[in-house]
């Protein structure tokens, strides 16, 4: 008993130590070490280049035509985004309605301004005149009260608008559309069971989750819309790409000018992306911990 007591007793043998060897990676270095001096040979070549023509990108970079193509390219997106966006949040619950003619609609638009390129779209526009001399509002297949000329009606700018919301929209459409039927639809079960009123629930419930799924997508069209203002130089509007066509015309300095617009179309992509993430913290608020 007395062995037994003093073998329990007796401490363990010291446990040899652990040599930790951290694992080792070098492809990965190797990879990260090509990238690097891709990366440098780029920027030398930018820096070195005379091609690049810095003096030229500086004189040109801040110049009024430039400037006032500029405001010319962000009015175009505002107008565009809010119109088209408009037209989606109409769409898209009748591509959710049970009516099969408001669905049957609302598919079909989506599907031919989704189908037809924005640039023939902008050219259709803008050669409305070609098919009605005017246009009349009144009694449908009646007499019409008020007449107006399309010649008149549609100039440039309103065919570029025109053409920008409604190709905006279809998209916009199928954006709010993933999400709304991104939201679990027993929340709204839940809340009409429970009596809350139907603009509530929207406004409450169904928008806020809903803004979480639709926003990363929202963001991403609107960057693609600010780039799809540069298609409207077809109809020869002062926007950023078209007066850079124009410059460079005259001095024949294309690389350089080509990069004013690149940079300045990177620099508003750039503040986009900064306003798109502090909305999406916002609605991310009780979802991310």
């Amino acid at each position: 008993m007395s062995v037994l007591s003093e073998s329990r007793a007796a401490p363990p043998e010291a446990a040899e130590p652990l040599t930790v060897v951290p694992a080792r990676h070098p492809w990965r270095w190797a990879g990260a070490a090509a990238v690097l001096i891709l990366v440098a040979q780029f920027v030398h070549g930018l820096v070195t280049n005379p091609g690049w023509d810095w003096a030229t990108f500086a004189g040109y970079f801040f110049e009024k035509s430039v400037m006032d193509a500029l405001v010319i390219t962000l009015e175009l997106t505002f107008a565009g985004a809010v119109l088209g966006f408009l037209g989606g949040i109409v769409l898209a619950p009748m591509r959710l309605s049970r009516n099969p003619v408001l669905r049957s609609v609302s598919w079909t638009y989506i599907w031919v301004f989704r189908s037809v390129p924005l640039i023939v779209q902008l050219l259709f526009w803008a050669n409305l005149g070609y098919l009605y001399d005017s246009l009349q509002i009144g009694v449908p297949f009646g007499p019409g009260f008020l007449h107006f000329g399309t010649g008149n009606l549609v100039s440039s700018i309103g065919a570029a608008l025109i053409g920008l919301a409604l190709h905006e929209a279809a998209y916009a459409a199928e954006i709010v559309r993933a999400g709304i039927i991104s939201v679990d639809q027993r929340q709204l079960e839940a809340a009409a069971a429970l009596g809350i009123p139907r603009l509530r629930q929207f406004r409450r419930i169904l928008l806020p989750q809903a803004m979480r799924a639709i926003l990363p997508s929202a963001a991403n069209e609107l960057v693609n819309l600010l780039k799809s203002t540069s298609v409207v130089y077809v109809l020869a509007i002062g926007e950023l790409f078209y007066q850079v066509q124009v410059i460079y015309g005259r001095n024949g300095r294309v690389v350089p000018l080509l990069l004013v617009a690149t940079v300045w179309y990177v620099i508003l992509t750039a503040v986009l992306s900064f306003f798109q993430h502090y909305v999406e913290r916002h609605f991310s608020r009780g979802w991310r911990r």
